[in-house]
């Protein structure tokens, strides 16, 4: 197959899966550690020190109605627009939510396949598909994949690499 009829395959659409349910618990669950934090750090001296009240006040609001957001509208919107898909000749992804980023990934520009699994992924039985290409944008990630898919995924992707002639380059 030359290069024409590599670009011509490539049709530039939204990729068809979704990234699995337990993905909406994985960032409630960041949402949770990095803002429920936060709001903890404020609410707790508000409620020891009394002369901090009126100037924790604000703060505290905007931390919390930040987590409320994070916790009940990000998980949702994010399930709804993340999206992948692997074809004999690319990488597809959507991913975001109040930025959202729209990415193909030739295979014969893939350089490394990797599953991680960070301790809350690996609590939800999840992992990440982190596919590196020679792209100075960096690697395509697709966050929220059953364990098993994004295994499956990272070994087909790395025989379709092996299997496509050029250096990746």
């Amino acid at each position: 197959m030359d290069t024409t009829d590599t670009v011509d395959a490539l049709q530039v659409r939204r990729p068809a899966l979704p990234v699995d349910r337990r993905a909406m618990a994985l960032w409630a669950l960041r949402a949770l550690v990095v803002w429920g934090a936060a709001f903890a750090a404020l609410l707790v001296p508000a409620a020891i020190w009394e002369s901090a009240r009126p100037w924790l006040l604000a703060p505290t609001v905007a931390v919390g109605v930040v987590l409320v957001v994070r916790l009940a509208v990000e998980p949702w919107w994010r399930f709804r627009v993340h999206r992948w898909e692997l074809t004999e000749h690319a990488v597809y992804a959507t991913t975001g939510w109040l930025v959202q980023e729209w990415r193909v990934s030739p295979t014969s520009r893939i350089q490394t396949v990797d599953a991680v699994r960070g301790p809350l992924e690996q609590l939800l039985g999840l992992s990440t598909l982190r596919v590196t290409t020679a792209s100075s944008y960096g690697a395509v990630k697709v966050q929220g994949l059953d364990r098993a898919v994004a295994e499956e995924a990272s070994t087909r992707l790395a025989k379709a690499a092996e299997l496509t002639e050029g250096d990746a380059t």
